[in-house]
């Protein structure tokens, strides 16, 4: 495909977005050579956000948009059929606003509180120690549990128990790094039980008929196996950091949260997750549920709206230069064998997102019945490599980046701390046979 001049300056800027992820943590070195709060450091700082970064980068493509194309072309009967208004009105921002949503409303006090009871149930029949058990039980049934909540909830849920129990306490940095990585591909996995909750299966599900049944026994499972290896793995190699108890209370109210408002908390997020192509309702509802948590703000933390908006800024900015990959991603997948597909799959979700990946393959005509599972599988196990490889990621890393030493999670480590995770899902999905 002969790609028009403005395909080309998107995928040039999308590389520039690319790499500028990997400089995040230089930029907010360098911004600490300048004056605490002056303009230079402040500025610098907000480059080096990495939630922040594909936004910019969509703000300086859509001003060169409506420079080269013009900002709105009408036709004789005046609707416009052109410009950079008319592209900006073809692109899907649900899931960035579903995101917004859904991280929000899963960050709240009574969710983590059901979560945490439910998760330390589960601990309990464990026999191990406390702290171990507790991690193995977060970082297997956190992300599993993403099947049924959307990995964005399930990502927001696991990430901010992790940030309650282990994070904050004195970790050591291999731990740290070795967690996020392993949480990020179990999130990832995670949710191929059902067809409704990972983004890159949402984007094939409808088209290519795969329903419940399909995905646990042709993807879902093999998920689980990989995400028990995966945990179990890094709990046993990290064994003598996660002896011992865990933190008691860790400064927090101890308010009681009543049964009826957690109820409530999930019902709201229920009705997100079914409306979930509805973003006129579910935004409809998140007006609601603000109503809500004000009139019952003493069983409420402050709401995340801020960490919120931010991730759903980087995915708007995502899906706005994601929309010029076609031309060279559509042709690329179509040409490939299936295990080059699988392997190739996998390391372009860690440069692109894995929905858009999908979704660009679900646009191929004619592709096989093993072509359609290795794309996928492909795309979820590369889910964990870098923060832009899956819509749930930036929730995970605006939620722990500050425990991070050193400008916050290093994008070279986190891929590399995400290579083992990665290296058994992909032993899973290509070794284990579909049911």
């Amino acid at each position: 495909m002969n790609p028009t001049t403005i395909q080309v300056i998107g995928t040039a800027i999308f590389c520039i977005a690319v790499l500028h992820t990997f400089m995040v943590n230089p930029i907010v070195a360098y911004s600490h050579k300048f004056k605490d709060g002056s303009m230079a450091n402040r500025l610098l700082h907000f480059l080096g956000e990495v939630e922040a970064v594909f936004g910019i980068w969509s703000i300086i493509f859509i001003v060169l948009y409506a420079w080269l194309e013009g900002f709105m072309v009408y036709d004789k009967a005046h609707h416009v059929i052109g410009g950079v208004i008319h592209y900006i009105d073809n692109v899907n921002y649900t899931e960035p606003a579903f995101v917004f949503v859904i991280m929000c409303m899963a960050g709240t006090r009574p969710i983590l509180k059901f979560a945490e009871t439910v998760i330390g149930f589960v601990a309990k029949l464990i026999p191990v120690g406390e702290k171990m058990a507790f991690y193995i039980s977060a970082m297997i049934f956190g992300p599993l549990l993403g099947s049924f909540i959307t990995e964005p909830a399930a990502m927001t849920v696991t990430a901010l128990l992790l940030l309650k129990f282990y994070y904050s306490d004195g970790m050591s940095k291999k731990f740290k790094y070795a967690t996020v990585g392993a949480l990020f591909v179990n999130i990832s996995v995670g949710g191929t039980l059902t067809h409704f909750a990972a983004p890159p299966v949402l984007m094939v599900a409808g088209k290519w008929g795969w329903g419940i049944s399909h995905m646990i026994t042709h993807f879902g499972y093999k998920a689980a196996i990989g995400v028990v290896i995966v945990t179990l793995t890094t709990a046993l190699i990290f064994r003598k950091e996660l002896t011992g108890t865990l933190p008691e209370n860790n400064g927090e109210r101890n308010d009681k949260t009543p049964f009826w408002l957690i109820g409530t908390h999930i019902v709201f997020i229920a009705l997100v997750v079914l409306t979930a192509h509805h973003p006129k309702f579910f935004l409809g509802l998140f007006i609601f549920f603000l109503g809500m948590t004000h009139i019952t703000h003493q069983y409420q933390d402050k709401l995340k709206l801020k960490e919120s908006l931010l991730v759903g800024f980087f995915l708007a900015g995502l899906v706005t230069l994601g929309g010029m990959q076609g031309w060279w991603l559509q042709d690329l997948l179509a040409k490939l064998p299936d295990l080059a597909l699988f392997y190739g799959a996998t390391a372009l979700t860690g440069v692109t997102d894995n929905a858009a990946l999908t979704y660009l393959g679900s646009l191929v005509e004619g592709l096989s019945e093993s072509a359609k599972y290795y794309l996928v599988a492909g795309a979820v196990t590369g889910g964990g490599l870098t923060v832009i490889a899956n819509a749930p990621n930036p929730a995970g890393y605006g939620i722990l980046n500050t425990q991070f030493e050193d400008g916050g999670i290093n994008p070279l480590y986190l891929l590399i701390s995400a290579l083992f995770p990665t290296a058994v899902m992909l032993v899973c999905y290509e070794f284990l046979p579909s049911l």
